[in-house]
């Protein structure tokens, strides 16, 4: 009979019930996560708090409560058949941990100016295609520009202003320790939480690649207690969200008309204008009815921008133990774009590991692959793209004729022949296929109670292969050429070894010092391979096989590498959680530099004083917090082309004896002094909390000044070089500024609670030096003329053109014939000897901006809101050259309605005229608008089930919410958007001075986001 019993004895097990409340309020907690210490067995709360669970032994077993916001705890059951808690919520955050690269630390211990974002917030706005874009509005100081809404482009991030001239101006990514990971490849569903560090003291453990800012990406990993499962997917709608209008097939014929009969006026010999044929039936049978009313009226902005559907699903399963942890995760995201036949897809999948091998000795690591897979429609910015041709397409035409024969402009005498939109996008597209592997693994070695040794190895392999297709039967653009294919293919390698010792020693009761020790390599490779056909006898081969073009152009290959050596060093002292000092130095050297500065050295210290801690401030009721932090560091830029500083050569061709002869020609100088940028930068701050955190404030001035600015100096086409300009180190700038945020939580009940964030930034960028003797310097983008200035004294990014004050009045004949102009014509400042007179007419970038979020939760429902402003600043409307001034070719904006007549002279817009006598565009003050905005960022409606519900259905959370994104934008700008850039990085290295230039966009859509997220 005993050994009967024995088995039922041993596995019998103690149940524990109990209840879980908050310390704030007294009310019950739904949703905690309750298990018992070293195992996988656990529940969590039901709606009013209470759970039930059986564990192995009431006498040994300890429970692990855990809940997001709120201090973990553990307490022994200690043959307790009840356990209640009282959970206090972790005062933001005092106690959270946040990554500082190579290690991370409490919040309350952080000497620099770090900003911090959890999951949920990031993704508060569901329908986000990326990382990038998803970080628009969160963090005062990181600004985020997106400028390009085809699918699958990642947006602009730049953090305190623009400090370089010619290099990068992408912040560094750091993905779980992977140090400079696309950011385009991380699901932001991956995600746990971001880190961004801005000031010198956190950025300077980076040294060489952290003066543009630092992203700590860290992502979800396994979790100790039952397996779970968690799926979020939604389905969201793109619509266009706001119109250019064009004239219709009335208005056109008007102003087409009109236009020949002043061409009289403007034309020196004063000959009657007429146009090449008439715009009739018997010119035009297949336009026009027999009574000469035009046939068709198409609006070619919603032939070409029609509402589009997506789709975006992502799984996650986490499980583990005390000793083991893991995760696997699976994303797709098909993205379709406004305009038609975009799209973007994306597949991924990543897996992680964690393990506690033994006492000594930590194992882990993880893997990542994504697949991509874009259609890109809109290429060649200033030519005749789908953009571009949804105005100027003229509306008499239809989008095919009844035969089914594509129509265009070159189907009338006298227009610019472009293609329609819907054509070009049907038939002219690149097709981008990306596959990325993204890893690492460590090993971590607990060598004594305060020392450990931490060992990792990342690596990244990259393959793309981007084809591209241009029909034969496109006029203007690939018909004279018989066709166009392209195919080029690359490859890259990445791999990197961190080693570093990280010493935690407490000294005494009151004093803690941290001592970080390491070593890096690191190593890039790529190579590509591009060919290109011409001239097919058929659409059907494309890019399948070039061979089947009569024309072969050229194959070129490239391949490249850079490789860094680094060593580092960091000590963080603290002195009774009151005094902190953190002083961090970098030592990396870079293949990319000359042989005299290879290596160089990047210091930083940080202290910080939290006065709360003070006696007369501990138990103060108003006060909870309140801290002081100040910096001063150095931060590098390493991020120009490989081999700059080298002497080149290229291969090229000439004739020799009457035959073709491979030759090798000088490209470019070499330079063996060129060295860093550096950043030096000062920051002060200020973190206060009131009543209990429930009002936190964090304040910042920063003053950072980068020299050594890498400067593509021209040189004379005399000395024979096939580059025109050497890298050399001149100049320095400025960049200045405050940051704020605030965050309140305004009621908090058992049913209600009402937050709400205000974050603000305000950065003054100043060019301090440039060349010898400081002459001004015009980097480009070209647009009919200089659009950009770098002049000392004025930030980067200064729009450059003329002033026009208007139209010249019939009263106003002989001054304008001073110019070689006549009354309707567009009218200017001029200098005393005539010449156009050209000044700074505008800024790229805004002098403040802010975000208004908001959120209120009653009962199981939540409604969010966030408000973005960006104020001081313009947007170039570039596009007003092609729509304004070009009649008699090309549609115009319905702007020209208001053009000078003569009844009608107060106007901005000149007379229109044929074109052949039109007056030359010039970038002005009447291209360059207010780009200020107020955008209704993001709205978002949700409803939890609740704790009832969900036991019945086994799960642990349902969620659906439906948002939409730019439901509305107050503007003057007359453009689709004022955030914009249309040119990105085609001329020149530095895309600084492309922003908001805008010729032509992908509009921006508004999206509407039926959601759901599920956990079990």
């Amino acid at each position: 009979m005993v050994l009967l019993l024995l088995p039922v004895a041993a596995f019998a097990q103690f149940r524990v019930t109990g209840t879980v409340t908050s310390a704030d309020n007294s009310a019950p907690l739904p949703g905690v996560t309750i298990r018992v210490k070293g195992t996988t067995t656990g529940t969590a709360s039901d709606a009013s708090g209470k759970y039930a669970l059986e564990v192995p032994d009431g006498n040994t077993a300890t429970l692990v409560f855990s809940f997001t916001g709120y201090e973990e705890k553990e307490v022994p059951v200690a043959n307790q058949h009840t356990v209640n808690l009282t959970m206090s919520m972790s005062s933001t955050q005092l106690n959270e941990f946040v990554a500082i690269g190579y290690g991370t630390v409490k919040k309350s211990d952080v000497t620099g100016a770090i900003g911090t974002i959890n999951s949920e917030k990031l993704m508060d706005r569901p329908s986000v295609p990326n990382v990038s874009q998803a970080l628009e509005g969160k963090l005062p100081g990181v600004d985020v520009n997106v400028n390009s809404n085809a699918p699958g482009q990642a947006a602009k991030i730049r953090i305190r202003g623009i400090a370089s001239i010619s290099s990068n101006l992408d912040p560094l990514f750091v993905v779980d320790g992977v140090v400079g990971v696309p950011p385009n490849t991380i699901n932001p569903n991956d995600i746990e939480s971001i880190q961004v560090l801005k000031d010198a003291s956190s950025e300077a453990i980076y040294g060489a690649r952290g003066s543009n800012g630092i992203i700590m990406v860290t992502t979800k990993r396994g979790k100790a207690g039952p397996p779970t499962i968690s799926y979020e997917g939604n389905v969201n709608v793109s619509t266009l969200s706001r119109h250019l209008k064009t004239l219709n097939s009335e208005q056109f014929i008007d102003v087409y008309n009109e236009a020949y009969k002043n061409g009289q006026k403007f034309d020196p010999l004063g000959e009657v204008q007429t146009p090449p044929k008439a715009l009739n039936h018997e010119n035009f049978p297949l336009l026009f009815d027999e009574n000469d009313n035009p046939l068709y009226n198409t609006n070619w902005e919603s032939e070409t921008y029609k509402p589009a559907v997506s789709t975006n699903h992502y799984l996650i399963l986490q499980g583990g133990n005390d000793k083991s942890l893991y995760s696997l995760s699976l994303g797709f995201q098909d993205q379709n774009g406004l305009m038609i036949e975009s799209w973007y897809k994306r597949y991924s999948v990543r897996f992680t590991m964690d393990n506690d091998i033994n006492s000594w000795l930590k194992i882990g690591g993880d893997i990542a692959f994504n697949k991509d897979k874009q259609r890109m429609v809109s290429d060649a910015n200033g030519g005749l793209n789908v953009p571009r041709m949804v105005t100027e397409e003229v509306p008499i035409l239809p989008v095919k004729y009844p035969d089914g024969i594509w129509a265009g402009n070159f189907d009338i005498d006298g227009l610019e022949g472009g293609p329609n939109p819907v054509d070009i996008a049907h038939n002219r597209y690149g097709l981008n296929n990306t596959q990325q592997t993204l890893g690492s693994v460590y090993l971590l070695f607990h060598l004594t109670k305060d020392l450990d040794f931490k060992t990792d190895f990342g690596y990244g392999v990259a393959s793309n292969k981007s084809n591209f297709y241009s029909s034969m039967n496109l006029q203007h653009l690939s018909a004279d050429q018989g066709g166009v294919a392209t195919s080029s293919s690359g490859q890259a390698y990445y791999w990197q070894s961190e080693s570093y010792l990280t010493w935690n020693k407490q000294i005494s009761e009151q004093q803690r010092l941290t001592a970080l020790l390491g070593v890096s390599w690191l190593e890039n490779y790529s190579e590509s391979v591009n060919a290109e056909g011409q001239d097919f006898v058929d659409d059907f081969f494309q890019w399948h096989n070039l061979n089947a073009g009569a024309v072969k152009q050229a194959i070129g290959t490239s391949d490249g590498k850079r490789t860094m050596n680094s060593y580092y060093a960091r000590l963080m002292y603290n002195i009774a959680e009151k005094y902190m000092v953190t002083a961090t130095g970098r030592y990396d050297g870079s293949s990319v530099f000359g042989e005299n500065n290879k290596y160089a050295f990047f210091p930083s210290i940080g202290a910080a004083w939290r006065i709360s801690s003070e006696d007369f401030l501990k138990d103060n009721k108003t006060i909870s917090d309140l801290k002081l932090r100040a910096s001063y560091g150095a931060a590098g830029n390493q991020e120009i082309g490989n081999y700059r500083s080298l002497a080149t050569i290229i291969a090229g061709n000439t004739v020799l004896g009457g035959e073709n002869q491979s030759i090798l020609v000088p490209d470019r100088l070499g330079n063996p002094d060129l060295k860093w940028e550096k950043s030096i930068q000062a920051d002060v701050g200020i973190e206060l909390g009131l009543f209990e955190n429930r009002v936190s404030l964090e304040a910042d001035y920063y003053n950072k000044r980068t020299k050594n600015l890498l400067l593509q100096a021209p040189i004379p086409w005399s000395a024979g070089m096939g580059t025109p300009y050497v890298y050399k180190n001149v100049g320095s700038v400025r960049n200045a500024g405050i940051e704020i945020s605030l965050s309140t939580t305004n009621i908090q009940t058992k049913n209600v609670t009402w937050t709400t964030d205000f974050a603000f930034a305000s950065n003054k960028n100043t060019i301090l030096k440039l060349n010898e003797g400081n002459a001004d310097i015009f980097p480009g983008p070209n647009f009919l003329g200089e659009t950009n200035v770098l002049r000392v004294g004025y930030p980067i990014g200064s729009f450059y053109g003329m002033t026009r004050l208007g139209t010249y009045g019939s009263d106003e004949a002989a001054e304008a014939d001073e110019h070689g102009l006549k009354p309707g014509d567009r009218k200017y400042i001029y200098n005393e000897d005539g010449s156009p007179y050209y000044s700074i007419i505008g800024r790229a970038y805004p002098k403040w901006t802010g975000v208004f979020s908001t959120k209120l939760t009653v009962k199981n429902w939540d409604l969010s809101a966030n408000i973005r402003f960006v104020q001081g600043v313009n947007t170039a409307a570039t596009f007003k050259h092609s729509s304004e001034d070009r009649q008699t070719i090309a549609n115009s904006l319905t702007t020209v309605l208001d053009g000078w007549t003569e009844d009608h002279q107060n106007t901005m817009i000149s007379q229109v005229r044929n074109y052949k006598f039109a007056q030359d565009s010039h970038f002005d003050t009447w291209w360059v608008e207010d780009g200020s905005f107020i955008r209704g960022q993001n709205f978002v409606l949700g409803y939890t089930f609740p704790e009832s519900t969900l036991s019945k259905m086994k799960m642990s959370k349902l969620r659906f919410y439906v948002s939409v994104d730019n439901l509305f934008i107050i503007t003057k700008y007359t453009g689709y958007d004022p955030e914009v850039d249309t040119y990105m990085t085609g001329y020149g290295d530095s895309p600084a001075f492309s922003q908001n230039l805008d010729f032509f966009p992908y509009p921006r859509p508004r999206v509407w986001t039926l959601g759901a997220s599920v956990k079990f």
